[in-house]
């Protein structure tokens, strides 16, 4: 095959050194035949013509051959997947040579000389459209999924989080009973869920520190509920290390499974039950975000509509724009601590990785401003007891609040080392300034403090981790608990991929919602069999 993609080269540039000369006395001989003439050369004339028009159709032929030749030997080449030869000549654009006559009108009653219509195109090979598309699509990068396009003004790419959830919860109390007795009824559930389906696109614009992320999120355990589907985003300029501006809908930091941290977290797709009791959700706004004394100090200021928006409309929303949440966090020994700040050692870190941080949230929250469903990401304000506090007569008496001062304070700390990992927060929350209608409450205030716990070992690297999660609240109308147990498995060793099995015991929940393995009130052993992936 070289020896003929050889010849091919040799033969075609035998024939262009055959011609060349040809072809370079063409102009000499058009310049040769304007001058003037007389009547009895007309016949000369036209021989000549006839002659000049033969030679331009002989050219273009040969050219059209050249490039014929030059695709042909690319393709084959591409097939072997050897190197494209450098030395193929390119076709030259062929110049239109005018005709040359004493008078500049051509002879309409000379013979003209029918050229034969180009030769088609060859078709690509696979080989070739291949190598072709490799330039610009489909290569999977962790962190940014398929790329899509690549260029120099962008980058898009293509993502998928989504699991299969079996959840059995026939072990708990099909009741409980609230801190003023009053019984509310729990369903006892057994089903199967395509829990989550979320396509995101991702990547940047115009310039490598524009980035942005964009998504279409839904849950079927959440089917016929206004907050069903979402679809948000948000973009992030960099304009320093220690300076970044995101703006769009994002979740609010306070506490470290909402700094996005998502998802890579040690249980799939849920947090334990105090996070879940005094945690923000998503909301619209801007942060300003960055590492401060790189790389130790990390930093996110977010400035909020309110602290969960999904199912709230711009109509709900007071105008007091105040919901502010910080956190800060201090790496001191490798100055990272997993991707995303995330949860579990799946990295096998060598040499102890710690974090300690610290969050602070403040937001006034109206009645009027809350999800009016508890459906998924949703966030509410819960007494300890599971007692929604926007709800009508909360503490049992005449009086409804409408508005109330949230803050939050929440502190914490982890390491990582060869697969162990050890992540602790504890959570202070004051819930005040309550504007009461219909009558009193009794109280100022409303005070709530808690813990959770995550340990988690890769028993076998990169394939079998275990953990264990309890968690607890201590608040003034009761003090629920949680125990975690579970098992996940990797089993294309890549974090990519899971399946996890857990069982919880829970002491009267205080939150939760119908995408959760719990919900307010729930009491009992809940098991889990989760199947996720998410690129």
């Amino acid at each position: 095959m070289n020896f003929a993609r050889k010849g091919l080269r040799v033969s075609g540039r035998l024939g262009i050194i055959a011609v060349l000369p040809f072809l370079l006395f063409t102009p000499g001989l058009m310049q040769a035949q304007t001058t003037p003439e007389s009547s009895t050369d007309a016949q000369k004339r036209e021989r000549i013509e006839r002659q000049l028009q033969e030679l331009q159709s002989m050219k273009k032929d040969l050219q059209r051959q050249l490039g014929d030749f030059d695709a042909r030997m690319k393709a084959l080449e591409v097939e072997l997947g050897a190197p494209q030869s450098k030395d193929t000549i390119a076709p030259q654009p062929v110049a239109q040579q005018p005709v040359a006559t004493t008078n500049q009108v051509t002879d309409l009653t000379a013979p003209q000389v029918a050229t034969s219509p180009p030769p088609p195109e060859p078709m690509p090979s696979a080989g070739a459209k291949a190598e072709g598309w490799a330039k610009f699509w489909g290569p999977y990068e962790p962190g940014k999924g398929f790329v899509l396009a690549r260029g120099p003004l962008g980058e898009l790419g293509f993502g998928v989080l989504t699991y299969l959830r079996y959840l059995n919860k026939l072990g708990i109390d099909p009741s409980y009973t609230d801190a003023f007795g009053r019984t509310h009824p729990v369903q006892q559930r057994q089903d199967f869920q395509l829990n989550r389906e979320q396509i995101m696109f991702r990547g940047w614009l115009f310039d490598e520190r524009f980035d942005y992320q964009f998504w279409v999120w839904t849950q079927n355990s959440s089917m016929g509920e206004q907050t069903q589907i979402n679809v948000g985003g948000n973009a992030t300029y960099s304009f320093y290390e220690w300076l970044n501006f995101r703006g769009g809908i994002f979740s609010v930091p306070t506490t470290r499974s909402t700094s996005q941290s998502f998802p890579n977290w040690i249980k799939i797709d849920h947090r334990t039950m105090a996070d879940e009791f005094f945690r923000g959700s998503y909301s619209t706004g801007i942060m300003l975000e960055g590492k401060i004394a790189p790389p130790r100090l990390q930093y996110k200021v977010a400035l909020v509509n309110n602290l969960s928006t999904l199912g709230v409309s711009g109509a709900q929303l007071d105008n007091k724009l105040d919901t502010v949440a910080t956190a800060l966090w201090w790496l001191p020994t490798t100055g990272e601590f997993g991707p995303t700040l995330g949860f579990g050692d799946y990295e096998e870190h060598q040499e102890l990785a710690t974090l300690f941080g610290v969050h602070y949230t403040h937001s006034t929250e109206s009645a009027q401003s809350q999800p009016q469903e508890n459906g998924f990401e949703n966030t509410q304000f819960f007494l300890s007891d599971g007692t929604l506090i926007f709800s009508p007569h909360p503490f049992g008496t005449s009086g409804s609040i409408q508005e109330l001062r949230y803050q939050m304070v929440d502190l914490e700390a982890g390491m990582k080392y060869k697969g162990w990992s050890l992540e602790g927060e504890y959570y202070f929350r004051r819930l005040d300034n309550f504007h009461v209608t219909g009558g009193a409450i009794p109280v100022d205030n409303v005070f709530d403090h808690g813990f959770q716990l995550q340990a988690s070992k890769m028993i076998v690297p990169k394939v079998l981790q275990a953990y264990f999660a309890p968690s607890k609240v201590f608040g003034q109308y009761g003090s629920p608990w949680e125990l975690g147990f579970g098992l996940t498995a990797f089993p294309f060793q890549r974090k990519e991929m899971r399946v996890n099995f857990q069982a919880l015991f829970e002491s009267q929940a205080p939150a939760g919602n119908i995408a959760l393995p719990f919900s307010p009130g729930n009491k009992g052993w809940i098991y889990t069999l989760d199947m996720g992936v998410w690129f």
